[in-house]
C-alpha cells in the first residue's frame, strides 16, 4: 500500500513506515491526526476533561466559567497559570500544520515558479513563514490593543499592576505567540534544514519565546502586547523586503530602493518608540507597584535588546554598502571604441591635354632640364 507523503514535500517514493524520510514526509498528516484525537476527546465525556485541558483557556478570574449556561455580554478575564503549558503544546501542534499548508500551497508553486538555488530557497522559506506569522501578530494585536483601549488611556499599562486580567483574545494571542516559537524547533527536522543553520534559528526562536515567557509569567502584558506588535512591525517590513530582494534577484529596481528606504525608516522609528515606551512603563509608570529590581531588570534586558538589534541592523548596512562598491568596481570599464582613420584616397594623374597651354610647356620644359642636370653629374 502507498504512503500518502505529507502535505508541502511530496515525493514518488514510498519510504519505509518509521523511518527518517517516512516521518519527515508525513509529519503533516501524523500531527494532523493527533490534534484530530484532542478534539474527538472533547466530544467523549470520559475524556473531555482531559482534552479541554489542552484545548480551552482556563484560569478565569471573571467569576463566571465560559459554559454555555453562563450569562451572555459579560465578557471573562483570565489571568496566566501552570495549565497554559498544555495549551501551548496543543496549539504549537496546529502551528505545525498550518506551516506546513503555508509550504504547499504558497511557498513551494512560488519556488517552481522563480527557479531558485538551494540558499534562496532556503531565505525564501524562511521569510515567507515570518511574514505572515509577523502580519498576523501585527493585526491581531493591534485589534487587542485598540479593543483594550491602551492606544487612548496609556495609564492603563501600569495602572493596578499585577492586577492585569487579560480577555480571551488578548489571552488566546499570547499562547499562540509562545506556540509559534515552540513550533521552529521540530521543523528544523521536518524541513530538512541544513545543520549549520540551525544554532542561528534555534538562537532567534529560543530568544522569541523566552522574552514572550517572561513577559507572560510576570504579569507583564499590556506592556508586552504593544511592544511585540511595534516589533512585529518592523519584522513584517524586513522579511517582505527580504522576500523582494530574493525574487528578484540580480536586478535592480524603484520598488527594492523604496522598500530599503521604508525598512531603514520603520526599524529606526520602531526601536526609538520601543525605548521611549520602555522607559515610560518601567522607570516612571511602575515606580510604586512593581519592585525596583525587576523595573530595572526588566529595562535593562529591554534597552540591551534593542542596542543589539540596531548594532546588527547598522553593521548589515555597511556591510551591503561595502559589497556593492566592490561589486561596482570590479565590473571592467567600456573601452573606448577608436575611430577607423579614414584612408586617404589617391587622386587619378591628370592627363596633359585637360591641362591648359602655360601648363602644358612648364612641364615640357622640367622634362628637358632633368636629363641635362643627369649629365652633368
Amino acid at each position: 500500500m502507498g504512503v500518502k507523503p505529507a502535505i508541502g514535500r511530496k515525493s514518488n517514493k514510498n519510504p519505509p513506515i518509521f523511518s527518517h524520510d517516512f516521518v519527515i514526509q508525513n509529519h503533516a498528516d501524523i500531527v494532523s491526526c493527533v490534534v484530530m484525537l484532542f478534539l474527538v476527546g472533547l466530544m467523549v465525556q470520559s475524556t473531555s476533561p482531559i482534552a479541554s485541558l489542552f484545548i480551552s483557556l482556563h484560569h478565569n478570574v471573571s467569576g463566571v466559567e465560559p459554559t454555555r449556561d453562563a450569562p451572555r455580554g459579560e465578557p471573562f478575564t483570565y489571568e496566566a497559570g501552570w495549565k497554559d503549558a498544555c495549551a501551548v503544546f496543543f496549539y504549537s501542534l496546529v502551528c505545525i500544520v498550518m506551516h506546513a499548508i503555508l509550504q504547499e500551497y504558497f511557498l513551494d508553486k512560488i519556488s517552481k515558479k522563480f527557479h531558485l538555488s538551494k540558499s534562496r530557497l532556503s531565505a525564501l522559506n524562511e521569510s515567507g513563514q515570518l511574514v505572515v506569522f509577523h502580519l498576523v501578530s501585527l493585526v491581531w494585536g493591534g485589534d487587542a490593543i485598540l479593543r483594550e483601549g491602551f492606544i487612548f488611556n496609556i495609564s492603563q499599562l501600569w495602572d493596578r499592576y499585577p492586577d492585569h486580567p487579560m480577555s480571551f483574545l488578548l489571552k488566546l494571542w499570547w499562547v499562540v505567540q509562545a506556540s509559534y516559537w515552540l513550533h521552529t524547533v521540530p521543523e528544523l527536522y521536518f524541513q530538512r534544514i541544513k545543520k549549520d543553520e540551525w544554532a542561528g534559528r534555534i538562537r532567534h526562536a529560543a530568544g522569541a519565546f523566552g522574552f514572550v515567557a517572561l513577559a507572560y509569567g510576570f504579569k507583564f502584558q499590556r506592556v508586552g502586547v504593544c511592544l511585540i506588535v511595534l516589533h512585529a512591525l518592523a519584522e513584517f517590513v524586513a522579511h517582505f523586503y527580504r522576500l523582494n530582494t530574493i525574487l528578484r534577484g540580480e536586478r535592480e529596481d524603484i520598488l527594492d530602493k523604496f522598500l530599503s528606504v521604508v525598512n531603514g525608516c520603520v526599524f529606526v522609528s520602531v526601536r526609538l518608540c520601543s525605548l521611549v515606551l520602555g522607559v515610560l512603563t518601567f522607570y516612571f509608570g511602575m515606580a510604586g507597584p512593581a519592585p525596583l529590581l525587576l523595573r530595572l531588570t526588566a529595562l535593562g534586558v529591554l534597552v540591551t535588546f534593542q542596542v543589539y538589534l540596531m548594532y546588527n541592523f547598522i553593521s548589515e548596512a555597511i556591510k551591503q554598502r561595502q559589497e556593492s562598491r566592490a561589486v561596482a568596481q570590479a565590473k571592467p570599464k567600456k573601452e573606448k571604441k577608436e575611430k577607423p582613420k579614414k584612408e586617404k584616397v589617391r587622386k587619378p594623374p591628370v592627363d596633359e591635354s585637360d591641362l591648359p597651354e602655360v601648363d602644358q610647356n612648364t612641364n615640357k620644359t622640367l622634362r628637358q632640364r632633368q636629363p641635362a642636370a643627369a649629365k652633368a653629374k
